[in-house]
């Protein structure tokens, strides 16, 4: 059987053109024996169309959801869902619950996993209950800020004391993140949090080295080899990240051999603690002394053949095809399992 595979690209965040890059390239990637290709563009503004013509995704009435045309073309069958989207409005759980209403299969992780995912200051909770070292933090809302600044300063130069980095609590790719040398530097780098999101996230700098895992799920989930982050530049910011050269990933790291099975270990763990399905990347910092401190998990992470998860899972013997149709068949899967509980 050959299943219709809606491809969501885009989306509301300032990852849009990101999300358009890996959603090419799953395209690209998807075996045409397998699968059949509706690409589905979500504007920045939020609207779904294909080809310009307006759509959504419901239930049908033979429970099989549909692309229904909100102009006067057709409806189309739809069996699984790809939702190669960054960031807020794609990859926090939002549209994953507008999947779960319309009941079709969907890659990657679940209404929950993706909101805690997102959100850096939630997801420092489950770390902690999990007992998984993370740096030092404070959370800071834009209305703690605005009430009462005094304080807010007092709390963070107790902890988690400077030099520290500030970051919107529900955003990805490095946008509006700022270092903070001193207090001095606090007032400037929480505003520009606050343009992005109403809550903050303080977080202790690390000196050390940036690392990162991919799991790929399945009965017994893969945690790959451990790449290394190496980059021009004082920090790992968007223009870092995104620009031709600025970065480079070494897969595997050159690292202590304990080191390295910890830090898979750890991911494996941050994996099952919010209970993610499907895939994720795990940020980690190794300290000068070999400490190993999660940083952030990524539910739907950049995704082309040349990004790092998949740079990672290639290291591990999955190759961008094979992974691409694994994480579907993954998707299908789990909601087959889903349907068999009474709800």
């Amino acid at each position: 059987m050959i299943l219709s595979v809606a491809v969501l690209m885009g989306g509301r965040s300032s990852e849009h053109d990101v999300s358009l890059a890996s959603a090419r390239a799953v395209i690209d990637a998807l075996d045409p024996a397998r699968f059949t290709v509706v690409p589905i563009l979500i504007s920045s503004k939020g609207g779904w169309s294909i080809d310009g013509e307006p759509v959504a995704i419901v239930p049908g009435v033979d429970g099989r959801a549909r692309l229904t045309s909100l102009a006067d073309g057709p409806d189309r069958p739809v069996d699984v869902v790809f939702p190669v989207l960054h960031g807020p409005h794609g990859e926090d759980g939002t549209v994953q619950g507008a999947l779960e209403t319309a009941g079709v299969p969907y890659v990657g992780a679940g209404v929950a996993a993706s909101a805690v995912a997102m959100d850096k200051a939630l997801f420092k909770v489950f770390l902690e209950h999990a007992d998984i070292p993370t740096p030092g933090h404070a959370v800071v809302t834009a209305a703690q800020w605005a009430r009462d600044p005094a304080a807010v300063r007092a709390r963070i130069a107790e902890h988690p004391g400077y030099p520290a980095f500030c970051k919107p609590a529900r955003l990805g790719s490095s946008v509006g993140i700022s270092p903070v040398p001193t207090e001095d530097d606090l007032a400037a780098a929480l505003d520009l949090a606050f343009v992005h999101d109403g809550k903050a996230l303080v977080e202790r700098a690390i000196r050390g080295r940036e690392v990162e895992v991919g799991v790929l799920d399945g009965d017994d989930p893969v945690a790959s080899p451990v790449g290394e982050i190496t980059f021009d530049g004082d920090w790992y910011d968007y223009a870092t990240k995104y620009e031709p050269g600025r970065s480079r990933v070494q897969v595997p790291a050159d690292l202590p051999p304990d080191v390295a099975d910890r830090a898979r270990a750890l991911a494996l763990k941050a994996f099952a603690a919010v209970d993610c399905t499907g895939l994720a990347r795990i940020d980690f910092f190794v300290t000068d002394d070999g400490e190993v401190l999660l940083s952030e998990l990524n539910t739907m992470p950049g995704f082309t053949p040349t990004s790092v998860y998949a740079r990672l899972l290639e290291a591990a013997g999955v190759g961008y095809g094979d992974l691409v149709g694994r994480l579907i068949d993954l998707g299908v899967a789990r909601a087959e399992e889903a349907r068999r509980y009474r709800s």
